[in-house]
């Protein structure tokens, strides 16, 4: 019955008339009634034979005309079915995470440690934005690429899950991840171009300039918004490897964040720098980026509109055509 919500009448006026039936069925029952005066009889058997299916049509030939004139009205009316259609044209954004994999982000400052908090809100950020095309850089002495931008979401939350510190050599190259970053993003232009560096050091390794690899990211137009982890003061950080037992040690230690590199990186792209000191800030931080960076959406609505009537006119001329038929054939009145 869905089709019955899509029914409009474009000349509604035309139910007023609907009337002029109503007034036809009453003086046909005014007019049977005079034609056909009641009497009354205590028993039928005596007239019974006189009853015939063919008198009985007879006298209901005016109803095909009241339904024929019922049906003309709607038609009038102009009934019609919608359709509608939209087309939505998306703009998307070209982003790339660049993710510092150092084995200090294995921090217990976070919960459960740096890492793992980034990789959290960063799979919630990739979900949160379906028509974007999204790349993974890792980084650390070294940076390399899990995950080359794609517009497959699961392939890049798979990729980003299996990344680990021991995957690179150690140390911070932050020139190197974002110098990667922009690489990455040469090969697919779009007019909207993003990099998310999220890093808990200072540069000690590499050999790309963060500051050269930031013009790099000016000159090609992408904006570089840089985040900070960890808390301020002293956090329990690896700091080797027990050699009997394979285990990681923990021990408390300076937090050191190059805050003034990442303000100049992001100053110089037009974006913007964080810090995040617990996992709710963090999770606060990718929010507010995710709504910096809204992708565009041009929607394109159509709305088709099929005339009906010409259905309930064929029906009328059915009715009409009908009653002349009988009225002049089978239930012909002989003189």
């Amino acid at each position: 019955m869905n089709w019955w919500y899509q029914i409009s009448f474009d000349s509604k006026w035309a139910f007023w008339l609907l009337p002029i039936p109503f007034m036809m069925l009453i003086w046909f029952i005014w007019s049977y009634r005079r034609a056909y005066p009641e009497l009354i009889l205590s028993t039928t058997a005596s007239i019974q034979p006189l009853f015939s299916i063919r008198g009985l049509l007879k006298q209901m030939l005016p109803l095909l005309r009241i339904c024929a004139v019922i049906l003309m009205i709607i038609a009038l009316a102009r009934p019609q079915t919608k359709s509608s259609e939209s087309k939505i044209k998306t703009e998307g954004i070209s982003i790339v995470i660049a993710l510092d994999i150092s084995t200090s982000m294995l921090s217990l400052d976070f919960k459960p440690d740096r890492l793992s908090a980034a990789k959290e809100v960063a799979v919630s950020f990739i979900k949160q934005r379906p028509n974007d095309r999204i790349g993974l850089v890792d980084f650390a002495g070294e940076s390399f690429t899990p995950c080359p931008i794609t517009a497959d979401h699961e392939v890049l939350i798979n990729q980003l899950m299996k990344v680990k510190p021991d995957d690179l050599e150690g140390g911070t190259a932050i020139g190197m991840g974002l110098g990667t970053a922009v690489n990455r993003l040469t090969a697919y232009p779009s007019k909207s171009k993003v990099i998310i560096l999220l890093t808990d050091g200072v540069n000690n390794a590499g050999f790309v300039d963060p500051l050269t690899a930031s013009e790099a990211a000016r000159q090609f137009g992408a904006r570089v918004y840089t985040i900070g982890v960890g808390k301020k003061g002293k956090a329990l950080a690896p700091v080797g490897i027990n050699p009997f037992t394979g285990s990681m040690v923990y021990d408390y230690v300076d937090v050191e964040i190059d805050e003034k590199l990442l303000q100049q990186i992001s100053a110089n792209t037009q974006g913007k720098y964080f810090r995040a000191d617990n996992n709710d800030k963090l999770k606060n931080i990718f929010q507010e980026i995710d709504k910096m960076e809204k992708t565009k959406l041009a929607v394109s609505s159509f709305e088709r509109k099929t005339e009906q009537f010409q259905y309930l006119l064929w029906a009328a001329a059915f009715f009409l055509l009908l009653e002349i038929f009988l009225r002049y054939t089978i239930l012909r009145s002989n003189p």
